[in-house]
């Protein structure tokens, strides 16, 4: 079968606007939904003005625990302040601690998995070892390790969570770098005299990255879950900060008495962890039908 076949089988007909590898993305509404979630949530970060008039740090205190209701959809908290507006406000910090702390994983176990299946013999066995340890302690273990010597703050948080989650992400790095390292299209790079600099930039490394991309867009959201972990138990944003994991701590006092001071944020961090998820993997079947 000629290339040019190849090519119209896998990313379909350019006439009809409709790439093959698209489409079991678009056939799932679950993703879809999830897709229109994650970019209203992305829109919501990058302008809260444009879906909220309200102050989320002004206090009200004659409004103080008032219940869901037309003028204040989710409630208000102690404070008088409004829930929603404050979910609003909070996206940006929230989705930038998600974002930064995989970003920052992620390099570092690209760093750490590279070094160690192309660095040799010595560098392998010293990187695997050092994964084994880091990966014997659960990922909110770790982040707690750390959290305590960083203060708090949107930063310590990226940091935390972010060092946490590297043992993840450098097993699976280290796991593809070694996989790919023995393909035979890399072995024939070798064969044909390619420059070795050359072979890990065009062939090993692209291959090897691929299944990071589903695994990333998964780890957005529990990374996020992570973070307000942190925050329950006092170690991340101060109050009054809008900041999702911090409103769970404001509310948990009243719990019995105005349920929606937990509830609306925790709905939040739950829908856009699941969001992120269900796109991970419509994205991981994507990527599997544009390989065939």
């Amino acid at each position: 079968m000629s290339q040019s076949l190849l090519a119209g089988r896998r990313w379909g007909d350019a006439r009809q606007g409709r790439p093959a590898w698209l489409l079991p993305l678009v056939a799932d509404p679950g993703a879809m939904l999830a897709a229109c979630f994650l970019v209203w949530l992305v829109a919501t970060a990058m302008a809260p003005a444009l879906f909220t008039a309200r102050d989320p740090i002004a206090i009200a205190p004659r409004a103080a625990f008032l219940p869901p209701d037309w003028a204040h959809p989710f409630g208000t908290d102690a404070s008088g302040r409004d829930i929603l507006a404050r979910i609003i406000w909070g996206t940006r910090s929230s989705l930038l601690i998600g974002v930064l702390s995989t970003g920052l994983a992620l390099g570092v176990a690209i760093v750490i998995g590279t070094f160690g299946a192309l660095g040799g013999r010595l560098a392998e066995r010293c990187v695997a070892r050092l994964l084994e340890v880091l990966f014997s302690f659960p990922t909110l273990i770790l982040s707690l390790l750390f959290a305590p010597s960083l203060g708090s703050g949107t930063r310590s948080l990226v940091l935390a969570v972010g060092i946490g989650s590297i043992a993840g992400y450098g097993r699976l790095v280290f796991g593809q770098m070694r996989s790919v390292r023995e393909a035979g299209y890399v072995e024939a790079a070798r064969v044909l005299g390619h420059p070795a600099w050359r072979t890990i930039c065009v062939q090993i490394v692209p291959n090897a990255m691929r299944p990071l991309l589903v695994t990333a867009t998964m780890g957005v959201g529990q990374t996020i879950v992570w973070a307000s972990t942190l925050s329950f138990l006092g170690l991340g944003a101060p109050p009054p900060a809008a900041e999702w994991g911090t409103m769970l701590v404001m509310g948990r006092d009243y719990i019995a008495q105005a349920w929606w001071l937990t509830f609306f944020p925790g709905l939040f961090i739950v829908l856009t962890s699941l969001s992120t998820t269900v796109l991970g993997r419509a994205l991981q079947r994507t990527l599997a039908a544009g390989g065939r």
